[in-house]
């Protein structure tokens, strides 16, 4: 399953060797995530709620969770 899947990782994860990243799909309406060192395990989301996490990030809502 995880071959067919067209996944996108960022260019801040570096060169293709590179396997600590987030990977991301969208498949019919949803967000697929996967890490690259575990690409069997995959979790899905809906794109407002990955739209939402991404804006609390951003926002640094999650800040507490790695200080």
């Amino acid at each position: 399953m995880t071959d067919a899947i067209n996944w996108q990782k960022s260019s801040f994860s570096g060169a293709d060797n590179n396997q600590s990243c987030i990977e991301l799909a969208p498949i019919d309406g949803e967000i697929k995530m996967r890490e690259s060192d575990d690409p069997d395990v995959i979790v899905t989301t809906s794109i407002d709620k990955l739209r939402a996490f991404v804006l609390g990030v951003k926002a640094g809502e999650f800040d507490h969770l790695i200080a």
